[in-house]
């Protein structure tokens, strides 16, 4: 019993599993395969583009999973029956346990091993020819359901352009192995015959690269050098195709003529060159639609877009070829520009940028002196106002100027009168007269002051920025205003910074700026109660480098959304205002470089703020 319920239990997770197997084959659709067979070494640039082009068709594609498989049969360098027996049995035993959905072939060799070999190794798979020649010969080498896509350098072709680079071309030699097998170049002797009659031919397809080198580096001057693949020295040294081309280019009086793209740059001149890249692609797109159902039998060969003529600029500057006489259609590559051409749209670009910035600088100056004109005459309309508001707060302030005059000329008149009954006397005290006489001196000069002070806040002319006391300043225009607000039953107080203040401007600007808000603190608080009407004034240092004025009233305070509006010019809460009394002050601490702003006080109230720099310390 315990046995069969081992087994029961064997049996259910065995059918589990291949449940599970079945659920996730049902998840998606069967992966497929590719297998690339390719004549040469995957190694070489040339074939390893065409795979390349094959993985990127098949990724391209897209409509089902893709697994795709790499062989490099090598033959060419690698000859021989044994070779191929080892190889056969190697693949087979690779690829046992792998099915091959489609293999594409890639080249003439790999073609005729698998016209003897695939009924060994993978007798079901399609087959796809790439990179083979559209020749009788070839096409005896294809299997029962295949197709092809065709890829071939004409003899004619490299005829085409050999005569392209060497116009009175009479001469060309052969070199390559390839130039020997017919299912690569076909007939070629007739093709030259037919395009070329009396060219003469030299073929050292058979020489080894010894013997090619010494040929190739002493040609007659109508000669070209038209190249196929070459694998060996024929020595018994091996060389990858570009390796060889290298060497014999070294030995070289005459250009060479080429037939791949991937020698390109490697000395040859260029020609109608094989695009490996492109033959991937369209051995790869024919492959996915096999793998999609079509039957590659349904798909007749075809020759594909993968040969064109491209030639490399520095080869033609060196054998003098005139691009007029290239084939139509072709490319020129690593072309040494002229400096107009290499440079064209920089130069294009960089002349337009700097024609640009030229007429916007051109704009813009314009503009700064249109500006500059405007400020120009913006600050003489504001000096003219500043002026008119000086004249108007100088008439407004009539009875302070008469106050602060009166009193030292009548101290002079008492004086006066004081001396000359002491000179009545027959023996005056002359240090009275002299006490006297000091007297009178005093308040001469104080009234002078007066009337100076007076001339010059009322003068149009702005007198010469000069470094000055800011305690001073300010008190100087509560001092000045102090009749005037005894008159109007106003406190006005200071409280003055410790610390010597000393601030650069015109003396008679900033007194009008301070004067300004204190006669605006004193008309806010004109309404209201002889104990709240007082305003004061406060001098500090902010920030070690700053002087700071506030100037705080007791009045109804400022609406939140009005104190910037304040300074603007005409805007007044007045009844008889001009509104233009703030925004002098503005302007003329914006033009000391300083600011100006107002707030709020908590306990009712406003205060307005002056911060100007300190001058510059000796």
């Amino acid at each position: 019993m315990r046995i069969l319920s081992g087994l029961t239990r064997i049996l259910i997770v065995c059918l589990f599993v291949n449940l599970s197997h079945q659920c996730i084959a049902a998840d998606g659709p069967r992966q497929r395969s590719i297998l690339v067979l390719e004549e040469a070494d995957f190694r070489s640039p040339f074939y390893l583009e065409i795979f390349t082009g094959i993985s990127a068709a098949a990724k391209q594609n897209g409509k089902f999973p893709t697994v795709i498989y790499g062989e490099s049969l090598d033959l060419a360098r690698f000859p021989g029956p044994d070779y191929e027996e080892s190889l056969v049995g190697h693949l087979k035993s690779k690829y046992a346990q792998r099915q091959i959905d489609v293999i594409v072939s890639i080249g003439v060799a790999s073609a005729k091993f698998l016209q003897t070999r695939k009924q060994e190794i993978w007798p079901t798979a399609p087959v796809v020819y790439g990179f083979v020649p559209d020749l009788p010969e070839t096409r005896a080498l294809f299997l029962p359901d295949t197709t092809a896509i065709f890829a071939r350098v004409r003899p004619t072709h490299l005829l085409t352009a050999a005569r392209a680079i060497v116009p009175d071309l009479t001469h060309v030699v052969l070199v390559g192995g390839a130039w020997k097998n017919p299912l690569v170049y076909g007939q070629w002797k007739q093709d030259f015959a037919a395009a070329m009659p009396g060219l003469e031919v030299t073929d050292l397809s058979d020489a080894p690269l010894r013997e090619v080198r010494k040929q190739v580096a002493s040609l007659p001057a109508r000669s070209a050098i038209l190249t196929s693949a070459m694998y060996s020295d024929g020595e018994g040294t091996y060389y990858s195709p570009a390796a060889a081309l290298a060497r014999v280019a070294e030995s070289a009086n005459r250009p060479i003529v080429i037939t791949s793209d991937t020698f390109l740059g490697r000395s040859g001149v260029g020609g109608f060159l094989l695009l490996p890249d492109s033959i991937g692609r369209e051995a790869g797109e024919v492959a996915m639609r096999v793998l999609g159902g079509e039957a590659p039998s349904s798909i007749p060969p075809f020759n594909g877009d993968n040969v064109k003529p491209i030639f490399d600029g520095r080869q033609l500057k060196r054998w003098n070829v005139d691009e007029a006489n290239l084939p139509a259609g072709s490319q020129v590559r690593f072309r040494e520009l002229s400096f107009w051409e290499r440079y064209y749209w920089h130069t294009t670009i960089a002349g337009s940028v700097m024609l640009v910035q030229a007429l916007m600088i051109a704009t813009l100056l314009r503009e700064r002196r249109l500006r500059f004109l405007a400020q120009v005459e913006a600050g003489q309309r504001m000096s003219e106002l500043a002026h008119m508001n000086r004249r108007a707060t100088a008439g407004q302030m009539s009875a302070s100027i008469a106050h602060e005059l009166s009193q030292p000329l009548a101290a002079i008149m008492i004086n006066a009168e004081a001396g000359a009954q002491a000179l009545q006397h027959p023996s005056p005290d002359l240090g009275e007269l002299r006490d006297i006489l000091d007297h009178i001196r005093r308040d001469d000069q104080r009234a002078s002051e007066v009337i100076n002070w007076l001339r010059s806040f009322l003068k149009k002319e702005q007198t010469e920025p000069r470094e000055l006391d800011f305690n001073v300043t300010v008190r100087e225009v509560f001092q000045f205003l102090s009749v005037q607000a005894v008159a109007r039953k106003v406190e006005l107080a200071t409280e003055a910074s410790s610390s010597d203040i000393r601030v650069k401007g015109d003396k008679v600007q900033l007194q009008q700026a301070i004067l300004n808000l204190v006669v605006n603190g004193m008309d806010a608080v004109a309404h209201l109660p002889a104990d709240r009407r007082r305003v004061l004034g406060r001098t500090s240092l902010v920030e070690g480098n700053r002087a700071h004025l506030s100037i705080a009233d007791a009045g109804d305070g400022i609406l939140a959304e009005k104190t910037t509006e304040i300074f603007k010019p005409f805007f007044t809460t007045k009844a008889q205002g001009m509104g233009i009394g703030l925004s002098i002050a503005r302007t003329i601490i914006e033009t000391h470089g300083g600011r100006i702003w107002a707030e709020n006080v908590p306990s009712g109230g406003a205060v307005f703020h002056v911060s100007l720099p300190l001058a510059a310390q000796r």
